[in-house]
């Protein structure tokens, strides 16, 4: 399990900028951020540091530090986590809502400081070593509704397949939607049918162009 942020790394989330995400820290501080996956080097320089989605999550409700020490399996069911489909959860109330949009802005902010040419619509490397997450996200920032632990929905599903998932949802209508929902996202899809049970789903992956 990863360990909440310290007390001096959570000041130096908080005080990112409010718009960019850009931080500013000793390079301890900002290094141990980039490890525990809160924040990203530039590639570019002058290599300025910037918040990833976990770490805009992390900032938009931080957790005091005294609840944190007393209670750390909380705190870390507190990071965002996209909605793959077949969890037990309530459903979509406005706290949720703005959770979902808020981690998809700073997917958003991620792919502009990332991709070579600056490019919103095509997903970045993060999302390339996070392809569940990343399918979820768009999907649930769209309106889509993940399965519950039982009934209809979309699943989001890693397949064998390097760089692509399993989108799968009874509806036929809300399948082609989900499809629609993530090429404009930036990701090639095509319907395909489970040879056994003749069962339509999506496979989907990260447009590279």
């Amino acid at each position: 399990m990863t360990r909440p942020p310290t007390a001096a790394q959570r000041r130096v989330i908080e005080a990112a900028d409010p718009v960019t995400g850009r931080l500013k820290g000793t390079e301890a501080q900002l290094a141990s951020l980039v490890k525990r996956g809160l924040a990203f080097r530039h590639p570019r320089p002058p290599h300025d540091h910037f918040l990833t989605p976990a770490g805009h999550r992390i900032r938009e409700t931080p957790e005091p530090v005294a609840a944190v020490e007393a209670a750390p399996v909380a705190a870390e069911a507190g990071v965002f986590t996209a909605r793959i489909g077949g969890e037990e959860t309530a459903g979509p109330g406005p706290a949720r809502i703005r959770e979902v949009r808020s981690a998809w802005q700073g997917l958003l902010e991620l792919r502009r400081m990332t991709n070579p040419d600056s490019a919103v619509d095509r997903p970045c490397g993060w999302e390339r070593t996070h392809l569940v997450q990343a399918a979820a996200l768009a999907l649930e920032a769209a309106g889509h509704r993940p399965a519950g632990a039982e009934g209809d929905g979309y699943r989001v599903r890693a397949t064998p397949q390097p760089e692509a998932v399993a989108v799968r949802e009874p509806d036929p209508g809300a399948l082609r939607a989900c499809a629609a929902t993530l090429e404009k996202a930036g990701w090639q899809v095509g319907e395909h049918t489970e040879p056994r049970t003749g069962a339509r789903y999506v496979l989907a992956s990260p447009r590279r162009v």
